[in-house]
């Protein structure tokens, strides 16, 4: 019995939590890995390693005009880890931080034709985002996530930032505390 009631109060979690997500979010998917060797517990300093740039995007198909992307990106990353007790340094960090973004412009999903009701291949843009945590002393990747999703075109700013906010949350809430 006490199983049964377990697994009620999972599913009925699970779709309330569904039913809160954004249509803005619902589709970002996170994926992480990290070393289990590794005490994270430990980790109380970081410093920046490097960032890709994201695209250029001349015509704000994904990036709206005056929104930096990457800019943002830093900002939420340094939100994430401060909340999580990091401090940030110039020398001597425990981990050092890096995170790629980029667009693959040709990628091909299953969409519902209107017409026909039948799934058809179409090009659809995915985005991804990737969050890399390096070891300090040895420069071993220690921890990393990527959240991606279908590039939503002609957003604008605040939904573009409410789209990178849940991404960087979700990711950084899958470090391992130890």
């Amino acid at each position: 019995m006490k199983i049964v009631r377990a697994l009620a109060l999972t599913l009925l979690t699970s779709a309330l939590l569904a039913a809160c997500a954004s249509p803005l979010t619902k589709n970002i998917n996170v994926d992480s890995e990290y070393d289990a060797a590794v005490d994270f517990s430990a980790i109380k300093t970081y410093s920046w390693l490097a960032s890709a740039q994201i695209i250029n995007d001349p015509k704000g198909r994904w990036e709206p005009r005056g929104f930096d992307a990457d800019e943002e990106i830093r900002f939420l990353i340094n939100r994430e880890l401060r909340k999580r007790g990091f401090t940030q340094v110039e020398t001597n960090p425990d981990v050092y931080v890096a995170f790629l973004a980029g667009v693959n412009m040709e990628a091909l999903n299953l969409s519902k034709d209107p017409k026909t009701k039948l799934r058809v291949l179409t090009k659809e843009p995915e985005g991804a985002l990737a969050l890399v945590l390096l070891d300090g002393t040895t420069s071993e990747a220690i921890w990393g996530a990527v959240a991606g999703d279908r590039v939503e075109s002609e957003l604008d700013v605040e939904s573009s930032k409410k789209r990178l906010d849940y991404a960087v949350t979700t990711m950084i809430k899958r470090l391992p505390r130890s």
